[in-house]
Protein backbone atom coordinates (compact mmCIF):
# COMPACT_ATOMS: atom_id res chain seq x y z
CA UNK A 1 0.00 0.00 0.00
CA UNK A 2 1.44 3.23 -1.16
CA UNK A 3 2.10 5.93 1.59
CA UNK A 4 2.61 9.96 1.94
CA UNK A 5 4.94 11.92 3.62
CA UNK A 6 5.38 15.56 4.63
CA UNK A 7 8.84 17.12 4.85
CA UNK A 8 10.86 20.22 3.98
CA UNK A 9 13.37 19.31 1.47
CA UNK A 10 13.73 16.21 -0.43
CA UNK A 11 16.74 15.37 -2.53
CA UNK A 12 16.52 13.15 -5.33
CA UNK A 13 20.45 11.17 -5.79
CA UNK A 14 22.39 10.34 -3.09
CA UNK A 15 25.85 11.06 -4.81
CA UNK A 16 28.58 13.61 -3.07
CA UNK A 17 26.59 16.51 -3.95
CA UNK A 18 23.25 15.30 -2.64
CA UNK A 19 24.70 13.57 0.20
CA UNK A 20 26.84 16.98 1.06
CA UNK A 21 23.50 18.92 0.36
CA UNK A 22 21.54 16.31 3.50
CA UNK A 23 24.66 17.33 5.89
CA UNK A 24 24.50 20.91 5.27
CA UNK A 25 20.71 20.98 5.92
CA UNK A 26 20.88 18.69 9.05
CA UNK A 27 23.06 21.50 10.99
CA UNK A 28 20.57 23.89 10.67
CA UNK A 29 18.18 21.31 12.02
CA UNK A 30 15.99 20.67 8.43
CA UNK A 31 13.86 17.76 7.97
CA UNK A 32 15.42 16.08 4.42
CA UNK A 33 14.46 12.94 3.18
CA UNK A 34 17.12 12.06 0.56
CA UNK A 35 15.93 9.31 -2.14
CA UNK A 36 18.44 6.99 -4.25
CA UNK A 37 17.46 4.27 -6.28
CA UNK A 38 19.11 0.73 -5.58
CA UNK A 39 20.97 0.92 -9.19
CA UNK A 40 24.89 1.21 -9.01
CA UNK A 41 25.49 5.13 -9.05
CA UNK A 42 27.17 6.81 -12.28
CA UNK A 43 30.75 7.05 -10.43
CA UNK A 44 30.11 3.02 -9.46
CA UNK A 45 33.01 2.33 -12.24
CA UNK A 46 35.74 3.73 -10.19
CA UNK A 47 38.02 1.97 -8.34
CA UNK A 48 38.65 5.19 -5.94
CA UNK A 49 36.96 8.54 -5.45
CA UNK A 50 39.88 11.40 -5.60
CA UNK A 51 40.36 15.09 -4.17
CA UNK A 52 37.90 14.70 -0.98
CA UNK A 53 40.20 15.40 1.98
CA UNK A 54 39.96 12.82 4.58
CA UNK A 55 38.51 10.54 1.51
CA UNK A 56 40.88 10.66 -1.31
CA UNK A 57 40.97 7.17 -2.98
CA UNK A 58 37.98 5.83 -1.03
CA UNK A 59 35.45 4.25 -3.34
CA UNK A 60 32.13 5.34 -3.89
CA UNK A 61 30.87 2.39 -2.31
CA UNK A 62 32.91 3.83 0.98
CA UNK A 63 31.97 7.32 0.46
CA UNK A 64 28.32 6.67 0.69
CA UNK A 65 28.53 4.26 3.47
CA UNK A 66 30.46 7.04 5.59
CA UNK A 67 28.28 9.46 4.64
CA UNK A 68 25.29 7.43 5.71
CA UNK A 69 26.73 6.91 9.13
CA UNK A 70 27.63 10.59 9.20
CA UNK A 71 23.77 11.23 8.81
CA UNK A 72 21.99 8.92 10.93
CA UNK A 73 23.16 11.43 13.36
CA UNK A 74 20.34 13.73 12.41
CA UNK A 75 17.06 13.02 13.29
CA UNK A 76 15.93 15.42 10.47
CA UNK A 77 17.38 13.31 8.13
CA UNK A 78 15.61 10.19 6.15
CA UNK A 79 17.47 7.99 3.64
CA UNK A 80 15.19 6.52 1.62
CA UNK A 81 15.41 3.79 -0.74
CA UNK A 82 13.18 4.43 -3.86
CA UNK A 83 13.23 5.60 -7.74
CA UNK A 84 12.12 9.03 -8.37
CA UNK A 85 9.55 8.90 -10.88
CA UNK A 86 8.61 12.68 -11.31
CA UNK A 87 8.47 15.88 -9.64
CA UNK A 88 5.11 17.90 -9.76
CA UNK A 89 3.61 20.86 -8.27
CA UNK A 90 1.29 20.78 -5.26
CA UNK A 91 -0.96 22.38 -3.20
CA UNK A 92 0.27 25.38 -1.45
CA UNK A 93 3.46 26.15 -3.86
CA UNK A 94 4.93 22.46 -2.48
CA UNK A 95 6.27 20.22 -4.73
CA UNK A 96 5.40 15.90 -4.75
CA UNK A 97 7.90 13.87 -5.76
CA UNK A 98 6.42 10.31 -6.65
CA UNK A 99 8.23 7.13 -6.12
CA UNK A 100 8.20 4.15 -8.08
CA UNK A 101 6.07 2.16 -5.64
CA UNK A 102 3.52 4.83 -5.24
CA UNK A 103 4.66 6.33 -2.48
CA UNK A 104 4.92 10.48 -2.17
CA UNK A 105 6.43 12.94 -0.90
CA UNK A 106 5.50 16.53 -0.83
CA UNK A 107 8.51 19.21 0.21
CA UNK A 108 8.55 22.57 0.10
CA UNK A 109 12.12 22.35 -1.94
CA UNK A 110 13.34 19.74 -4.34
CA UNK A 111 17.13 19.45 -4.82
CA UNK A 112 17.89 17.14 -8.08
CA UNK A 113 20.99 16.08 -7.56
CA UNK A 114 21.25 13.08 -9.80
CA UNK A 115 23.92 13.95 -12.00
CA UNK A 116 23.31 12.77 -16.09
CA UNK A 117 24.30 9.46 -17.66
CA UNK A 118 27.16 8.43 -19.40
CA UNK A 119 26.03 7.44 -23.12
CA UNK A 120 28.48 4.73 -23.40
CA UNK A 121 29.31 4.80 -27.82
CA UNK A 122 27.99 0.81 -28.35
CA UNK A 123 30.10 1.10 -31.43
CA UNK A 124 33.25 1.48 -29.82
CA UNK A 125 34.30 -2.68 -28.20
CA UNK A 126 36.08 -2.28 -25.12
CA UNK A 127 34.74 1.21 -23.97
CA UNK A 128 32.67 -0.49 -21.51
CA UNK A 129 35.54 -2.46 -19.95
CA UNK A 130 38.01 0.82 -19.87
CA UNK A 131 35.93 3.32 -18.65
CA UNK A 132 36.84 4.90 -15.07
CA UNK A 133 39.90 3.11 -15.11
CA UNK A 134 41.92 3.72 -18.64
CA UNK A 135 38.88 5.47 -20.37
CA UNK A 136 38.52 8.73 -18.30
CA UNK A 137 36.20 12.04 -18.47
CA UNK A 138 38.06 13.74 -15.83
CA UNK A 139 42.27 14.16 -15.14
CA UNK A 140 41.46 15.89 -11.92
CA UNK A 141 39.31 12.26 -10.75
CA UNK A 142 42.09 10.08 -12.08
CA UNK A 143 44.82 11.71 -13.95
CA UNK A 144 47.34 11.07 -11.04
CA UNK A 145 46.24 6.89 -11.63
CA UNK A 146 47.40 7.16 -15.13
CA UNK A 147 50.12 9.32 -14.89
CA UNK A 148 53.26 9.03 -17.26
CA UNK A 149 51.41 7.28 -19.53
CA UNK A 150 50.79 7.49 -23.05
CA UNK A 151 47.55 9.40 -23.43
CA UNK A 152 44.93 9.55 -26.62
CA UNK A 153 42.68 12.90 -26.00
CA UNK A 154 39.47 12.37 -28.18
CA UNK A 155 37.74 15.63 -28.88
CA UNK A 156 35.73 17.13 -32.35
CA UNK A 157 37.31 21.28 -31.16
CA UNK A 158 39.89 22.05 -33.20
CA UNK A 159 41.23 24.42 -30.32
CA UNK A 160 40.85 21.76 -27.64
CA UNK A 161 42.94 19.44 -29.83
CA UNK A 162 45.78 21.96 -30.30
CA UNK A 163 45.80 22.69 -26.89
CA UNK A 164 45.95 18.98 -25.87
CA UNK A 165 49.90 18.83 -25.02
CA UNK A 166 49.63 22.02 -22.51
CA UNK A 167 46.52 21.48 -20.93
CA UNK A 168 47.58 17.45 -20.27
CA UNK A 169 51.50 18.29 -19.46
CA UNK A 170 50.77 18.03 -15.34
CA UNK A 171 50.33 14.01 -16.33
CA UNK A 172 51.98 13.31 -19.06
CA UNK A 173 54.48 14.38 -21.50
CA UNK A 174 53.49 12.12 -24.59
CA UNK A 175 49.51 13.36 -26.13
CA UNK A 176 47.86 12.40 -28.98
CA UNK A 177 45.06 14.41 -29.96
CA UNK A 178 42.24 11.98 -31.82
CA UNK A 179 39.70 13.71 -33.83
CA UNK A 180 37.23 13.61 -36.66
CA UNK A 181 38.38 13.61 -40.03
CA UNK A 182 36.01 16.20 -40.99
CA UNK A 183 36.81 18.39 -38.18
CA UNK A 184 36.74 22.27 -39.29
CA UNK A 185 40.37 23.64 -38.64
CA UNK A 186 42.29 20.36 -38.45
CA UNK A 187 45.24 20.87 -40.24
CA UNK A 188 45.77 24.01 -37.85
CA UNK A 189 45.03 22.15 -34.80
CA UNK A 190 47.72 19.39 -35.66
CA UNK A 191 50.40 22.02 -36.68
CA UNK A 192 49.63 23.77 -33.46
CA UNK A 193 49.58 20.28 -31.29
CA UNK A 194 53.12 19.46 -33.08
CA UNK A 195 54.59 22.37 -31.81
CA UNK A 196 53.85 22.06 -28.32
CA UNK A 197 55.12 18.85 -28.49
CA UNK A 198 52.25 17.15 -29.29
CA UNK A 199 50.43 15.46 -31.59
CA UNK A 200 47.10 14.41 -33.75
CA UNK A 201 45.69 12.07 -35.81
CA UNK A 202 42.22 11.75 -37.53
CA UNK A 203 39.87 8.94 -37.57
CA UNK A 204 36.72 6.81 -36.43
CA UNK A 205 37.66 4.51 -33.21
CA UNK A 206 36.66 1.06 -33.31
CA UNK A 207 37.82 -1.23 -30.59
CA UNK A 208 39.72 -0.38 -28.03
CA UNK A 209 42.78 -3.62 -27.14
CA UNK A 210 43.15 -3.69 -23.34
CA UNK A 211 43.62 -6.68 -20.47
CA UNK A 212 41.29 -6.11 -18.06
CA UNK A 213 40.19 -2.72 -18.61
CA UNK A 214 44.36 -1.46 -18.92
CA UNK A 215 44.32 0.19 -21.91
CA UNK A 216 47.24 -0.26 -24.43
CA UNK A 217 46.26 0.09 -27.84
CA UNK A 218 43.44 2.14 -30.15
CA UNK A 219 42.10 0.79 -33.13
CA UNK A 220 40.52 2.68 -36.15
CA UNK A 221 37.55 1.64 -38.54
CA UNK A 222 39.92 1.19 -41.19
CA UNK A 223 42.26 -0.59 -39.59
CA UNK A 224 45.36 1.57 -37.81
CA UNK A 225 45.83 1.10 -34.33
CA UNK A 226 47.67 3.59 -32.14
CA UNK A 227 49.55 2.67 -29.08
CA UNK A 228 47.68 4.36 -26.15
CA UNK A 229 47.66 3.63 -22.14
CA UNK A 230 44.90 6.27 -21.56
CA UNK A 231 42.20 8.23 -23.55
CA UNK A 232 40.36 10.91 -22.06
CA UNK A 233 37.15 11.06 -23.70
CA UNK A 234 34.04 12.28 -22.49
CA UNK A 235 30.77 10.15 -24.23
CA UNK A 236 27.65 11.55 -25.06
CA UNK A 237 25.55 12.60 -21.92
CA UNK A 238 21.56 12.35 -21.25
CA UNK A 239 19.59 13.62 -18.47
CA UNK A 240 18.00 11.66 -16.24
CA UNK A 241 14.31 10.80 -16.67
CA UNK A 242 13.25 12.64 -13.75
CA UNK A 243 14.93 15.40 -14.47
CA UNK A 244 13.06 15.77 -17.83
CA UNK A 245 10.08 15.09 -16.84
CA UNK A 246 9.99 17.66 -13.69
CA UNK A 247 10.96 20.50 -16.51
CA UNK A 248 7.68 19.63 -18.33
CA UNK A 249 5.55 18.55 -15.30
CA UNK A 250 6.89 22.43 -13.68
CA UNK A 251 7.10 24.50 -17.01
CA UNK A 252 10.95 24.98 -15.76
CA UNK A 253 13.20 26.41 -18.33
CA UNK A 254 15.55 24.29 -19.69
CA UNK A 255 17.83 24.42 -22.67
CA UNK A 256 18.78 21.59 -25.09
CA UNK A 257 20.08 19.09 -23.19
CA UNK A 258 17.38 19.05 -21.44
CA UNK A 259 18.81 20.62 -18.20
CA UNK A 260 17.09 23.11 -15.96
CA UNK A 261 18.27 26.41 -16.81
CA UNK A 262 20.56 28.81 -14.46
CA UNK A 263 18.42 31.59 -15.05
CA UNK A 264 15.16 29.72 -15.15
CA UNK A 265 12.54 32.18 -13.41
CA UNK A 266 11.91 30.29 -9.90
CA UNK A 267 9.60 27.42 -10.13
CA UNK A 268 7.39 28.11 -7.51
CA UNK A 269 6.12 31.30 -10.37
CA UNK A 270 5.60 28.59 -12.96
CA UNK A 271 3.58 26.24 -11.37
CA UNK A 272 0.43 24.78 -13.16
CA UNK A 273 -2.48 23.17 -10.97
Amino acid sequence: MSSHTETETVIVGAGPAGLTAALALARYRHRVIVVDSHHAPRNSASQGAHGHIGMDAATPADMRALAGKELSRYATVELREAHADSVRAADGGRFRVVLDGGDTVDASAVVLATGVIDVHPAHVEGFSACWGRSVIHCPFCLGEENADRRWGIVVDNADLAALSPVAFRAWTGDTVAVCPASMPGVDGARTAARARGGDLVTGTISRLHHRRGSLYAVEFDDGRVLERDTLVWTPRQRQQPVVARAIEELGVAGDARRRVRRDAPPVHRRHRH
